[in-house]
């Protein structure tokens, strides 16, 4: 058996791990799928009975990503967690199909040695854990994958010196309790102008993201890096993927779906902000 970074839903204990199951000190047992992740997800906690990104959409954003049109964001987080850092726990909260989650771990295993260099990936979604999971061994990346809320991290008070969420919800108590003081937390969102031109090509009427507040209670703000490219689909396959992994696609009338079956190439701007923040000292 090995300690895992993760503790019991059901008791909030100490767990340990083999090749197949997660049990807690109190006998608390969870198995490890045959694809590789722990559901970690009491089932009172659920609020459907598969709650998160289904499959359709899990799979159109890794076909998505894993042909590179966001590799300069991949590129800026990586950079961010090599600058903050410096060993110890490091969790994707809301990890998805683990596309972020195996850059980040590349670069930190490829860029320094740690004495002590953890990764644990969760996300709500058992579809995203699942490729996540696959992902991560694939690459030979030591992390541990549970499906599991953000809302509600199965991760002891203090014990992770980097968080990193990629469009994941803001769960900002939750995120002041894990974080140790000291520790950093790093958040990319959409920028205002992220996809402007797709959503004109679908709606009547497009509007920017709305960028609120940096500040954020129990939190320092860092910095904030822009960074952005114009990305070209020149395949309709691909444009499917992209509107079938965002929000959009269920928010969007039949009208809008025929609009962008229509589509056969599309040239958008792929924009994003990275906000680092510092957990402040108790």
């Amino acid at each position: 058996m090995n300690k895992s970074v993760f503790i019991c839903p059901v008791c909030g204990g100490e767990m340990e791990r083999n090749e197949r199951v997660y049990r807690c000190g109190k006998g608390h047992c969870f198995d490890i799928s045959a694809k590789g992740y722990v559901n970690l997800l009491p089932a009172n906690a659920k609020h459907s009975a598969d709650p998160g990104d289904n499959k359709m959409m899990v799979n159109a954003r890794a076909d998505f990503l894993n042909k590179g049109y966001y590799s300069h964001l991949a590129e800026a987080v990586e950079g961010a967690v090599l600058k903050y850092y410096g060993g110890g726990l490091l969790l994707d909260s809301g990890c998805g199909e683990g596309y972020y989650t195996e850059r980040v771990c590349r670069a930190v295993l490829r860029g320094k040695n740690f004495p002590v260099c953890t990764f644990a990936g969760v996300d709500i979604s058992k579809n995203a854990c699942a490729k996540a999971a696959r992902r991560l061994s694939k690459a030979d990346i030591p992390c541990e994958t549970a499906a599991a809320s953000v809302f509600d991290l199965p991760v002891e008070d203090g014990a992770v010196s980097l968080l990193m969420t990629m469009f994941a919800p803001l769960c900002r108590e939750e995120f002041e309790r894990v974080i140790r003081p000291g520790g950093a937390l790093i958040m990319a969102i959409p920028g205002a102008g992220h996809l402007m031109s797709f959503k004109e090509k679908i709606y009547d009427e497009a509007y920017e993201n709305v960028v609120g507040d940096y500040e954020l209670s129990g939190f320092d703000m860092l910095e904030v890096t822009r960074v952005s490219r114009e990305i070209h689909l020149d395949n309709s396959e691909d444009i499917r993927s992209l509107f079938a992994m965002t929000p959009y696609y269920y928010k969007t009338g039949r009208e809008g779906h025929a609009r962008v079956e229509a589509l056969e190439n599309l040239t958008t701007m792929a924009e994003f902000e990275i906000i680092v923040y510092k957990r402040t000292e108790r």
